[in-house]
């Protein structure tokens, strides 16, 4: 089972490298931090992750990374084989200027379509009977139901992360094969069917930490010469699947001329930026 080193708040920078630059971050990293136990004895030290996200039929939380909103959220379950005893994991990820806050709760599968469909909370819903696991899948049912969020996308990828061995002060993450593909029906398979690929023969490389920027990430920026980007999987997902949504063609660039109060979604649920 994967073991939850959960960065509840965090700061985080993301950029795309090559191959080559990956290997060598991989040889400096690692000098600093340990393996995550997940990639041990896996090809290239990398374990599968997938998330699927949900929005509403507008795509409201699409919307809101793309026009810049500064308090933002996305919705998503997280979950890493189709073991039906491992759980599935109900995400809340927001963005509060800078910092990223995540909530989530470890959910058993078998009752994630019943959430999903409305069914209240319940302690007994969980893997862990903890407060802020229950308090979190509360949270999160409550935007689905304000919001009408439905699956949208299905975003599959294989990370090879490192990690502090006595506390989640740093992290960082190497994605690779990130492939996206509609999905619609709350279905936890980790099969893709006709994926599309973002960012081919490229790594996305985190760099995320909760307290101030360590000064070995500089070095580490300045040695390989990083240049911090976007790297949104959800968003970028969407938009290379843009007939599936009923985009038209470059939505960021549109929004980014000018045109954000014409594409802007009804607000969100009222009091969601405190959440």
């Amino acid at each position: 089972m994967i073991r939850d080193r959960l960065q509840a708040s965090r700061f985080e920078q993301k950029y795309i490298v090559s191959e080559e630059t990956a290997l060598q971050v991989r040889d400096f990293v690692q000098s600093y931090l340990e393996l995550d136990e997940n990639g041990v004895g896996r090809p290239d030290f990398s374990y599968p992750v997938h998330s699927l996200y949900l929005d509403s039929d507008d795509l409201r939380l699409y919307w809101a990374t793309v026009n810049g909103d500064k308090n933002r959220f996305k919705l998503r379950l997280r979950f890493y084989d189709e073991n039906p005893d491992t759980p599935v994991f109900f995400e809340i990820k927001r963005r509060v200027n800078n910092c990223i806050l995540k909530e989530r709760g470890g959910v058993r599968r078998q009752v994630v379509s019943a959430l999903l469909a409305g069914q209240l909370p319940e302690p007994g819903h969980l893997v862990a009977r903890e407060a802020k696991p229950l308090v979190a899948l509360q949270r999160f049912c409550q935007l689905v139901e304000a919001l009408g969020a439905r699956p949208k996308l299905h975003v599959a990828y294989l990370r090879e992360a490192y990690e502090p061995a006595d506390d989640n002060s740093a992290r960082v993450t190497l994605d690779r094969r990130v492939q996206v593909e509609p999905r619609f029906e709350p279905v936890l398979s980790t099969r893709l069917h006709q994926p599309v690929t973002l960012w081919p023969e490229r790594v996305v490389l985190e760099l995320k930490f909760t307290n101030r920027f360590p000064d070995w990430f500089r070095e580490l920026a300045q040695r390989f010469q990083l240049r911090q980007c976007s790297a949104a999987k959800y968003v970028d997902g969407v938009e290379a699947l843009e007939t599936h949504f009923g985009l038209r063609p470059h939505p960021r660039r549109r929004a980014s001329a000018g045109h954000a109060a014409t594409l802007e979604p009804a607000a969100l649920p009222p009091g969601s930026e405190e959440l």
